[in-house]
């Protein structure tokens, strides 16, 4: 019972009943990327939508997946693969809050913080 009201009210823990029921109703499966997450159109192929597998984070889509999701372009990336360019890196999910984190040579979140020579201290005459 708990799992069915969770899921009544949560979008960020999977899908909602409403997107399910949506779905279930009118979607129409076109594609799957690496991470598992599932891409769908309605029949008419005015909306698109993703089920995210796991954690719903909008940077967990790849760009091939969310040009096809803006309708920057028709047909799916598993129809038309883009290519890729030898000097682009390969897509990362943000990772803000991970371990993982960014964090510039000053930080006090670096194991050795750099120190700082761009910030002197005030001290009154």
């Amino acid at each position: 019972m708990l799992r069915f009201i969770k899921r009544l009210v949560t979008w960020w823990d999977g899908q909602t009943i409403g997107t399910q029921l949506l779905t279930w109703r009118r979607g129409v499966k076109v594609g799957e990327d690496d991470q598992g997450n599932v891409y769908y159109t309605d029949r008419a192929g005015v909306r698109r939508w993703v089920i995210f597998n796991g954690l719903v984070e909008a940077s967990r889509v790849s760009p091939e997946w969310h040009g096809w999701l803006h309708h920057t372009w028709h047909e799916t990336p598993e129809a038309k693969p883009l290519t890729h360019k030898p000097w682009e890196k390969a897509h990362l999910p943000n990772l803000t809050g991970t371990p993982q984190a960014y964090a510039p040579a000053g930080s006090i979140r670096r194991a050795e913080p750099a120190p700082r020579s761009d910030y002197e201290a005030w001290s009154p005459e």
